[in-house]
């Protein structure tokens, strides 16, 4: 049983910036674009912790540009068009969503400055031989959080070097979307196959979650996923663990090089209970068995990803297991149990006169799915309203059918105009709101599609009955729409007060 006590959380730049060496092969002087992405701020915040000098550029303001603001790093916000890479820069990184069009990156190449994709800076920062990788369709952000404090707990209870991590979600206890680690502490990076990114990191351990098909818009087949995938699962170390989802195709198992767990082979849970959603297990593996493990965060998928994530972080700690052995699984299943979420994963947003807010990241129709039956488990009996952005008009397309078959789960939908992320690869794939709304017309759901997320957040909160549950759902900028829907919601509870005087 898990029962070990865990101290309070580090700051994520508690490793003073002194105590560090420049990171290898990267200049002290780098500007990134695209610097309010999940996964550039988090790289952006590690380099300022090893004492590069930073600026960045972002079209809009967001949660990562003020977390970068607050250590100091100077970011402007505004049209590609207009800004300027600063005269001593010595290196521009790029997120995947700026194109090599971009002004700055066209100045850059003029001056003959190394231009680098963020994934490819990641391949550079993330330690050779210490770090763990979580790929998957779905299911990364958290499993990779799970990963790093199972990884914590294993640190702080037999005294070895604190892991850092750079995650594509803030985690609502650390307060960061990165860790700066110990020297030699192991690191969790989240590793996206978009663009074939995750191939740039050549880790001693990784998770594979699930295989299924996404971003068709840049691989498009399935077969080219498969691919990939299998690439990146021969990238891990020979001497390293691979651990894989139940469900991860056979094709990319045989490509490992390295010894391989895979749920519900090697690796085992069995459900104790369940509370509000939240599961308690037993996990068990190879020469480990830890008999209770309380997860944080709701959702029966969670048990799968909590165990992958132990099944990684003590595999994968030799070091651990040559003063503990046994018993280091109790001491990450404690670690691991101090997660209780990440920023727009099943994210409360509050309630107002008996109706709950959740804002989750779902925008595939698989993640939508498996977040309406994490709600209905939270929240048992309560009607069941979901305000859902689609992401991309080609996603939206190709999986038209699932979306509304996910979507019927809803007692009522409200379906906001298309975030337009990549439009200019969307090609002659395109599906909008209405198309999702007519759908589920036809399936005997209540939907409309108001127009923009501000018109249909207002249209949302208005037919919001009491004691409500509204899920918003989306992996764009709909989460802009959160103090609106709260003031709405105050209002209503105001005038209802009133009218009851």
């Amino acid at each position: 049983m898990s029962v070990m006590h865990i101290p309070q959380d580090p700051s994520p730049d508690s490793v003073s910036r002194g105590a560090w060496p420049l990171c290898q092969g990267v200049p002290r002087r780098v500007h990134f674009l695209g610097a309010g992405g999940a996964g550039v701020s988090g790289a952006a915040r590690v380099l300022h912790g090893r004492g590069h000098r930073l600026s960045g550029h972002d079209r809009a303001e967001g949660p990562h540009v003020e977390l970068l603001r607050e250590l100091g790093v100077p970011v402007e916000i505004g049209p590609q068009e207009s800004a300027r890479l600063p005269a001593d820069a010595e290196l521009l990184v790029r997120s995947a969503a700026v194109p090599v069009s971009d002004p700055q990156v066209r100045e850059a190449v003029e001056r003959n400055l190394p231009v680098l994709k963020y994934a490819e800076l990641l391949g550079r920062i993330t330690p050779a031989g210490r770090t763990l990788a979580v790929a998957g369709t779905h299911g990364k952000t958290t499993t990779s959080w799970l990963t790093f404090h199972a990884s914590r707990g294993l640190a702080q209870a037999h005294a070895l070097p604190q892991p850092g991590a750079i995650i594509g979600g803030i985690c609502s206890r650390v307060g960061a979307n990165s860790v700066l680690q110990d020297r030699d502490g192991l690191f969790v990076v989240e590793a996206c196959e978009y663009d074939r990114s995750f191939l740039h990191l050549v880790p001693q351990g990784a998770i594979i979650t699930n295989v299924e098909d996404d971003h068709l818009d840049y691989f498009g087949t399935s077969e080219a996923i498969r691919q990939a995938f299998s690439r990146f699962a021969e990238k891990v170390h020979p001497e390293g663990l691979l651990v894989l989802g139940e469900k991860v195709p056979r094709g990319v198992e045989s490509a490992a090089r390295c010894h391989v767990w895979r749920f519900g082979r090697e690796l085992n849970a069995s459900l104790l209970g369940e509370r509000q959603g939240r599961f308690t297990i037993r996990v068990s593996g190879p020469n480990f068995d830890v008999t209770q493990v309380h997860i944080g965060v709701p959702g029966q998928f969670n048990v799968e990803n909590a165990a992958l994530a132990l099944g990684l972080a003590i595999g994968s700690n030799s070091r651990a297991w040559k003063l503990q052995g046994m018993r280091i699984g109790a001491s990450a299943a404690a670690g691991l149990e101090q997660f209780c979420g990440a920023k727009r994963r099943f994210e409360s947003w509050g309630s107002h006169g008996g109706i709950e807010l959740v804002h989750d990241y779902a925008h595939h129709p698989t993640e939508v799915r498996v977040t309406l039956e994490a709600a209905r488990r939270v929240f048992p009996g309560k009607p069941l309203h979901v305000l859902f952005q689609p992401h991309q008009h080609s996603r939206t397309a190709r999986f038209l059918p699932e979306f509304v078959q996910s979507l019927g789960f809803a007692d009522r939908a409200v379906i906001a105009d298309v975030y337009g992320a990549r439009t200019h690869i969307d090609g002659e794939h395109q599906a909008s709101a209405g198309d999702i709304v007519s759908g589920l017309t036809r399936s005997n759901v209540a939907a409309i599609a108001p127009g923009d997320k501000s018109t249909s957040a207002r249209a949302f909160a208005a037919g919001l009955p009491a004691d409500a549950v509204g899920l918003i759902l989306g992996a764009g900028d709909i989460e802009d729409v959160k103090d609106e829907l709260l003031a709405q919601l105050a209002l209503r509870s105001t005038a209802s007060s009133a009218a009851r005087r």
